[in-house]
């Protein structure tokens, strides 16, 4: 009995012995094995290259510094990417709120379009997506291009060209007119447009010999007076309103004296003020003062027509006696022939106001009228 235990446990012991000797043996194999195949690098993990890696290639070598070389010009730029985010907010809004949100708050439009590119990845097979791309690319977004030009179509004269030229000359007087008047630059222009175009126009003779050439407004001498044809007696009432506390007109004691006249003979000097070739400080002034006028008289009445530019140029051109407050006032004012084609000063003012023309130099404002707290 004694000698069959002794016999189990000597071959327990063995069977143990010998599964702890193999087990090592194979843990050691197995590092042996391990440390050949990284030697021989056996082990290096090749990865597996993206199915779309042609395309993150054409994105990065589409908007690179080339990108830029090709597409100068902002603008055009920057059409194109907003005409791309539309297209793809019909079919993904969700990714287009959160490109447009990154656009608000970086400007930067190069990332913006890979932006774009990221998602289009999606979109290969998309056709339709595709087709309404392909269709934008055949559009001709530059500024310059004879293709249709403006739907304003008084906006493709050479005159406009010229005007835009000559106005940006002034663009800290109407900026200085605006922070004494409180009126928004680009409401001022308004009305410089419908004037300026009017004399081009009825001045051929003088456009082309000096008007043109120079790139300047054109200053009236006779009947009216200055870069926005301010007539005489206009500007008589202009002042007077100013002092009135009790005219329907008037603005406030802080606008009292910034038209005083200093000199002896003030209609000699009101003129010269207004007729100046080098400085059109006065004709802006002007204007801007009789805009604010309007305003306030029509507020008073109990219809405000601060957001109605077309209103308010028609009032500028036609003068006091017409302007009657009311529900609906109607536009109008002097008829400008442009190319046979008539239209009316305030529908010019209408026009040019939304046009987003010359935006850069005078853009909206929080508010047409005090915008500066003046």
């Amino acid at each position: 009995m004694n000698g069959t235990l002794e016999f189990l446990r000597k071959k327990w012991f063995k069977t143990i012995f010998y599964l702890f000797v193999g087990f090592f043996s194979i843990v050691g194999l197995f590092f042996i094995g391990s440390f050949f195949a990284i030697k021989l690098k056996l082990t290096n993990e090749k990865g597996a290259v993206d199915a779309n890696n042609r395309y993150f290639q054409e994105i990065h070598n589409k908007y690179n510094q080339g990108f830029k070389e090709v597409f100068s010009d902002d603008r055009i730029n920057h059409s194109k990417t907003f005409h791309r985010i539309l297209i793809l907010n019909r079919y993904y809004p969700q990714n287009a709120k959160y490109i447009l949100d990154a656009y608000n708050q970086s400007k930067n439009e190069d990332e913006i379009l890979r932006m774009i590119a990221a998602v289009e990845i999606h979109l290969i097979e998309n056709t339709a997506y595709q087709n309404e791309v392909k269709e934008l690319e055949k559009i001709n977004f530059s500024p310059n291009s004879s293709q249709k030009g403006s739907v304003f179509e008084w906006m493709n004269i050479a005159e406009w060209q010229v005007f835009k030229e000559a106005v940006a000359k002034d663009k800290n007087m109407i900026d200085s007119v605006g922070q004494l008047t409180g009126v928004e630059p680009r409401l001022i222009v308004s009305c410089l447009v419908g004037e300026q175009i009017r004399l081009f126009n009825s001045n051929r003779e003088g456009f082309k010999k000096w008007i043109g050439p120079l790139k300047i407004l054109s200053v009236e001498t006779q009947f009216s007076f200055g870069v926005t044809g301010i007539k005489e007696h206009t500007a008589r009432q202009i002042e007077a309103n100013l002092k009135n506390d009790t005219s329907v007109f008037y603005l406030g004691k802080k606008y009292e004296h910034l038209l005083d006249l200093q000199s002896a003979d003030p209609s000699a000097e009101r003129i010269n003020r207004l007729t100046s070739f080098r400085n059109h400080f006065y004709s802006y002034m002007y204007a801007a003062l009789f805009l604010k006028q309007m305003k306030v008289q029509w507020e008073k009445a109990g219809f405000p027509i601060d957001h109605r530019p077309e209103i308010l140029a028609t009032l500028f051109n036609v003068g006091y006696p017409q302007s009657v407050p009311k529900k609906n006032p109607e536009v109008g004012g002097s008829t400008i022939k442009i190319n046979e084609k008539p239209h009316s000063f305030g529908s010019i003012a209408f026009e040019f106001y939304y046009s987003g023309e010359l935006f850069d130099l005078f853009p909206f404002m929080p508010k047409k009228f005090d915008w500066n707290n003046v």
